[in-house]
């Protein structure tokens, strides 16, 4: 997504990230299309320096990986790496993933949201038992993103489910809050 090579350093990746900033920022103009791209840009930002931080390599080097798992085979392998293996595992066959970044939920600061073609996926990292959890798009009720006060700079998705439970992704991007929201209205049934 970054367009940066495996094994590329921390001063490459944020110069990957400002350049296509640049190109895609919303404000800039480009539409929807503008919106999209630029929530994949930054999850895939956010996805990598979240692995810097926890002293992991984010893209192993060429000829590094060792034969191909079969959980999630139809996957590009950057995204099954962004995925790990529980989020893999938990995918039904044939699932597309559109996007992968880091939140935090009311019940756990550090977890990690897929959105898939007919689901939200997410993984708490801090929890010892029931890790992954997810939403059908079937189940949605509503779904909206709000920017988070006092700076703006940090977004919330808010879902309400048909059961009437209400489920809270905090410290999104804006851009990429929106891209989800408008992705999951496309999904939802007509009712």
């Amino acid at each position: 997504m970054l367009g940066i090579d495996p094994g590329a350093t921390p001063e490459e990746i944020t110069a990957a990230f400002r350049r296509l900033a640049k190109r895609w920022h919303p404000d800039m103009g480009g539409g929807d299309a503008a919106v999209l791209r630029m929530a994949q840009v930054n999850a895939a930002y956010d996805l990598l320096r979240a692995a810097q931080r926890r002293g992991q390599e984010p893209i192993p080097a060429a000829g590094a990986a060792g034969p191909r798992p079969a959980a999630g085979a139809w996957l590009p392998d950057p995204v099954r790496r962004a995925l790990g293996p529980e989020l893999v595992s938990a995918l039904d066959i044939r699932e597309t993933v559109a996007l992968v970044t880091p939140a935090s939920t009311w019940s756990s600061p550090q977890a990690l949201l897929a959105v898939t073609d007919r689901r939200l996926l997410w993984l708490l990292d801090d929890a010892p038992t029931h890790r992954v959890r997810f939403l059908r798009f079937r189940d949605v009720e509503r779904v909206e993103s709000r920017l988070r006060r006092p700076f703006r700079r940090r977004a919330a998705l808010r879902v309400r489910t048909t059961a009437g439970r209400r489920v809270v992704f905090a410290d999104l991007r804006p851009t990429t809050a929106m891209a989800i929201a408008g992705q999951v209205r496309a999904a939802l049934p007509a009712r």
